[in-house]
């Protein structure tokens, strides 16, 4: 080895000797006069302390702040000088070691480089009206303190704190925050312009209140991560930064500064569970944000910005979501994507308030029950009182439908539809309520079954139009069979009653039909019954069950023309209606139409009542031919006497009440009502009761078509029971005068007086006296038509005619007296 190296080796070695000799030396010097140093030690603190302060012991140790010295304080105590009357220690430390400069420290002077603070609680306390016990401290860090000593405020180079509860608890501002102080260790640097600190930071939050009243932020977190902050003296502001700060179990990036008591903080990460999202906020809005889930992560930033002097912060947040699933209140959204924004400021100088909050949802798309939706701009205003405004539109199949209706409405096979709406609704237990709309929906070429009537429509085409509270239906177009139907309607205040009072909503129709056939609408009239589901209340919060309610409860007023009404063999042309529709049934006015070569009017009404439906009508019936009138109304359910038996001119007059059937089919049997009539140039043709008739005194004259010139009759039906008032019969062929009962189905009781002679010559007598004379003249054949017990109608002599007409003027006299 050179002897230059070996020199300068023993002269190092000679140093280091000397400076631990000189460290262990001072450390004796130090134990021997603690008392010395404990007064310095005080003295220096003193000069940036206001207050109490207590050092239960120091120690010197001896290699811990090698080269300089670090005295070990033990149970450190700082109070400020009202500590009597609010009892919250500024400091209490059991372990408090303080590193100073050795060379200074023979010189009686305390130069402070490190300072390492364990198993101690700091408690930053202000009362409620406003003092603080910070107020402890005189100066910060690099200001000189002009004491008489000359010397300046301690600067701090190098600190460290573990196991150290730190709270900040402010009565007056309503603030909380207390931190459980795992590890926090750091180097400090004092330019001219302040100071500048880079730490580590490990801590468990277990409070965060920027108002006590909302609880906490962070709560229960824990907060690890490197950090840079600074201090400003010229524009008197602290700032703090990290690029990597956990969370919990998230990163996040952090920028925070303090001036003027006020604070900012700016943090963002860019994958975030919705549940560690909310659970990093405030109770009061973590209650809210849990009635909502997303699936997977979103990007997130934050602003958090307010006063230490009281107040709740201003919060502005903003979210990037992408092909999310979100799951709200009673459903699911699939594939969603949109930037949203949360501010508490939703009214500049308004407060920091829920009723002054806002969530926006801005370019949000997604599908909702396999329908998808888009929403330029979302926004719910007011969080105690929410309600949601935005624009929806959406452009879908029409078999997407499906999904959402279920079994409930219809089901829907072809066809497209399209919405493009403005909405405001309240937001009642997280659900929308009621909404208000504007704007219009559009379908298109749709096949429809709807379920509750069995109704096929094909071909569907209609605009739903929103204009303020009303709804416009136009150019409806439905098809189902044979049947074309062409709309147009409007239901005043639509929007308020669709919810408070289905029950008052009239839709006002103008319904047209180049052709109809009636019976593929009549599922219609059992609409509701077939289908035992019960009915919601108003306001039910699916919106499904909410159109059911309606659409069982609502009303149509129809104004109805048709070019070709049909239904089984009847067919009516240039047809005109006033119809009125509801839970209970249908009320038919101002009917009009022509048919069987003449016209019919009719009022009535048909009733819902389970299985049957009530049919109630007053008919009016002008110059129709009686033969295909008969057809077209199925003999009105008759067997003996139909149709093909008849010809000749109808007008006459009904008023009866029947059942119908599920296919509005007449019930056999359930007729009652009165019918008179008058019948002109007609003929009875091949009827067999009269044919029987003939047997007995007509054996050589044609029964088989006889003409009848004018008949007037009047009917009263009861069930299959048809009493028929007495009525006189001229004709080609034969007299009759006819009274009695005729029954469907037994019961029959006719008497009929025949007189036998020819009336062939009588069409030329005009003198009615001398016509009712002539026609009894000669024999006069009196026959029953009578029910046997076999149930077959069996023809005889009226042997009992003159007790009945006994009877009958006994009962007269009866009446008259």
């Amino acid at each position: 080895m050179p002897h230059w190296l070996k020199t300068t080796l023993k002269i190092t070695v000679g140093l280091v000797l000397l400076l631990v000799l000189l460290i262990a030396g001072a450390s004796l010097y130090i134990t021997f006069r603690k008392d010395r140093f404990l007064k310095l030690v005080n003295a220096e603190l003193y000069k940036s302390v206001d207050g109490t302060i207590q050092i239960g012991d120091m120690h010197p140790q001896f290699f811990k702040g090698f080269p300089n010295i670090s005295l070990g304080l033990e149970n450190v105590l700082i109070r400020d000088k009202r500590f009597a009357q609010h009892h919250h220690t500024l400091l209490a430390a059991k372990n408090f070691d303080v590193s100073v400069n050795t060379a200074k420290l023979f010189t009686g002077t305390i130069d402070v480089n490190h300072v390492d603070i364990s198993n101690a609680t700091i408690d930053l306390y202000t009362d409620s009206s406003g003092y603080s016990n910070i107020s402890v401290f005189k100066t910060g860090p690099g200001k000189k303190d002009k004491s008489a000593s000359g010397g300046s405020a301690t600067q701090l180079k190098n600190f460290s704190l573990t196991n150290v509860n730190f709270k900040v608890d402010d009565q007056k501002a309503k603030k909380l925050f207390e931190f459980v102080v795992n590890d926090i260790h750091g180097k400090m640097g004092y330019p001219d312009s302040g100071w500048h600190a880079a730490l580590h930071l490990d801590v468990t939050a277990k409070s965060m209140a920027f108002n006590t009243k909302n609880g906490s932020f962070v709560k229960g977190k824990d907060l690890e991560g490197d950090l840079n902050a600074g201090y400003n003296a010229r524009n008197k502001q602290i700032s703090v930064q990290a690029d990597k700060l956990n969370i919990g179990d998230d990163p996040f990036r952090l920028k925070a500064t303090f001036a003027a008591g006020k604070f900012n903080f700016f943090v963002s990460c860019d994958q975030l569970l919705w549940r560690n999202a909310s659970s990093l906020l405030a109770n009061n809005i973590t209650l809210k944000l849990n009635r909502f889930n997303m699936s997977k992560p979103i990007a997130v930033t934050a602003i958090i910005s307010g006063s230490f002097s009281g107040g709740d912060p201003n919060l502005y947040v903003t979210a990037k979501v992408i092909d999310n699933t979100i799951t709200i209140p009673g459903s699911t959204l699939d594939n969603c994507s949109f930037d949203g924004i949360f501010t508490n400021e939703y009214v500049k100088g308004k407060g920091f308030t829920d009723e002054n909050s806002v969530i926006k949802l801005i370019g949000m798309g997604g599908s909702y029950h396999h329908l998808p939706f888009r929403i330029d701009t979302g926004s719910i205003i007011n969080l105690t009182q929410p309600i949601a405004t935005g624009n929806f539109k959406s452009s879908f199949p029409m078999v997407s439908l499906n999904y959402l209706l279920g079994d409930k409405i219809a089901k829907f096979s072809a066809g497209r539809a399209s919405l493009n709406l403005k909405y405001k609704a309240d937001i009642v237990d997280y659900r929308i309520n009621k909404p208000i709309v504007t704007g219009r929906i559009d379908v298109r070429n749709a096949d429809i079954h709807y379920l509750s009537a069995n109704l096929l429509l094909k071909n569907t085409s209609l605009s739903l139009i929103f204009v303020k509270d009303d709804l416009i239906l136009s150019n409806i177009r439905l098809q189902t069979g044979r049947s074309v139907v062409l709309m147009n309607g409007r239901v005043n205040n639509f929007l308020n009653l669709y919810y408070n009072a289905p029950e008052k909503i009239l839709l006002n129709w103008h319904i047209r039909s180049p052709q109809m056939y009636l019976g593929e609408f009549i599922g219609l009239l059992s609409s509701g019954s077939s289908r035992p589901t019960p009915v919601k209340s108003a306001n039910s919060g699916d919106v499904i069950d909410q159109l059911s309610n309606v659409l069982q409860k609502g009303q149509a007023a129809m104004q109805l023309n048709v070019a070709n009404l049909h239904y089984h063999n009847f067919l009516a042309t240039d047809v005109h209606a006033d119809l009125l529709t509801s839970p209970n049934g249908v009320a038919i006015k101002n009917v009009g139409l022509k048919t069987s070569g003449g016209a019919l009017r009719l009022n009535g009404s048909i009733k819902k009542n389970g299985e049957l439906n009530q049919l109630a009508i007053n008919t009016t019936v002008s110059n129709v031919n009686i033969h295909d009138f008969f057809y077209a109304f199925d003999n009105f359910g008759m067997t003996d006497f139909t149709y093909q038996n008849l010809t000749g001119i109808l007008s006459g007059k009904t008023t009866i009440t029947a059942a119908i059937d599920r296919n509005a089919n007449l019930v056999p049997r359930t007729v009652r009502g009165n019918l008179a009539i008058h019948l002109k140039d007609a003929a009875l043709i091949d009827f067999k009761p009269l044919q029987g008739i003939g047997k007995y005194a007509f054996p050589f004259r044609d029964l088989k078509h006889i003409r009848i010139p004018v008949l007037d009759a009047s009917f009263k039906v009861n069930g299959d029971q048809i009493e028929i008032s007495p009525m006189q019969i001229s004709s080609s062929v034969l007299n009759l005068d006819i009274a009695g009962t005729y029954g469907l189905s037994k019961g029959t009781n006719i008497a009929i007086d025949v007189p036998l002679r020819n009336p062939k010559g009588d069409s030329t007598i005009t003198d009615h006296e001398q016509l009712q004379k002539k026609r009894f003249k000669g024999i006069v054949l009196h026959l029953l038509a009578k029910t046997d017990e076999t149930g077959k109608v069996k023809i005889g002599l009226n042997k009992d005619r003159k007790k009945n007409e006994t009877d009958n003027k006994t009962d007269d006299k009866k009446k008259n007296n």
